[in-house]
């Protein structure tokens, strides 16, 4: 198999962005460890700059922009935006960042606090990235989409350099899956350093869009509804360019999770690890607290995120399952 990025691609963008991201600790969760009987890790991402994995691909992408642009832009459901924010400061560019209604008022205020500007636009990923379009055809800026790019995807993929540095051997990972940057990037170079490594993607029932296009064979459009898992929403284009056929090539499997066991990963990863993430970094463990995935072998759970609202954690912390089906929760509105 021929994957349109190599081990070095992997490598030189590991180097290019290391100034500029923490390299986040993987560490040993005994609980889960005893719990199924093979060591568990977690890959504390929640603990990046920006609060999420979104940095690494963000910053590779605009570190490599030619001179000219107007400012950057892209659509987000909150962190690649809030990364990109980032990124565009180190390299002195104003950013655009459009985001759907559905994105939770604290990703897009956190946007703004870096000084971009947070367009909501339409209630939809497809409506925002539209936005995005019409600013670098009409306004000249550059666009950095926020998991079909190339550069991105190498971005992403250093989070699996660093899983595989850290836990050497075959091993089974749990990416949570949605436009498929993360997981085409950290499975191309887990496989690259270890052909054994087993990838896995998880996403939530409610509108998971790459594992609908990937039981279709092809992209497919899926109604964008809200969930636990936010960062986790939104369609993969229906003419994706890279990110579908690398996941597709790369997965190994793809596991489905309840809204309700999203909120019990939340809440066992901060009252048995200590770790505040929001519902998209929670998904491996809801899958393994739910039964849906049983180890036989050595695992790492990349929590790719933490930029949850306090207030809304703390309610799912004392035991609320919030009730998706009429609309969003009340955080989306705020």
């Amino acid at each position: 198999m021929t994957l349109s990025l190599s081990l070095a691609d992997y490598q030189a963008a590991a180097a290019r962005i290391a100034p500029y991201i923490n390299e986040t600790p993987c560490l040993l969760s005994s609980v889960l460890s005893e719990q199924c009987g093979h060591p568990v890790w977690l890959k504390h991402e929640q603990e990046q700059e920006t609060g999420a994995f979104k940095l690494r691909g963000a910053t590779n992408a605009v570190l490599q922009l030619p001179d000219g642009a107007a400012g950057v832009t892209t659509a987000s459901t909150g962190n690649h935006g809030r990364a990109l924010a980032h990124a565009a400061v180190v390299a002195g560019l104003p950013a655009v960042i459009c985001l759907s209604e559905l994105v939770p008022y604290n990703k897009r205020h956190a946007i703004e606090l870096l000084g971009a500007e947070a367009r909501v636009i339409g209630d939809s990923q497809d409506a925002a990235m539209r936005e995005a379009e019409r600013l670098v055809a009409e306004e000249g800026f550059a666009l950095i989409p926020p998991f079909d790019d190339m550069q991105v995807i190498a971005g992403q993929g250093t989070l699996g350099l660093e899983m595989a540095a850290a836990v050497p051997g075959p091993v089974t990972v749990l990416v949570p899956l949605s436009g498929g940057g993360l997981l085409a990037g950290v499975a191309g170079a887990m496989k690259a350093l270890n052909p054994e490594t087993r990838i896995i993607g998880v996403t939530m029932e409610r509108g998971a869009a790459m594992a609908a296009s990937l039981e279709a064979g092809k992209p497919v459009d899926v109604r964008e509804v809200p969930t636990l898992a936010d960062s986790l929403g939104g369609g993969i284009g229906m003419e994706n360019r890279h990110s579908f056929a690398m996941v597709q090539a790369l997965v190994d499997e793809v596991i489905l999770v309840s809204e309700a066991e999203i909120a019990a990963g939340i809440r066992f990863l901060y009252l048995a690890e200590g770790a505040t993430v929001e519902g998209a970094a929670a998904v491996g463990v809801a899958a393994m607290l739910g039964g849906r995935f049983v180890p036989d072998g050595p695992v790492i759970l990349p929590l790719t995120g933490g930029n949850i609202d306090p207030e809304y954690h703390k309610r799912i912390i004392n035991g609320e399952t919030p009730d998706l089906e009429d609309g969003p929760c009340p955080i989306y509105a705020s």
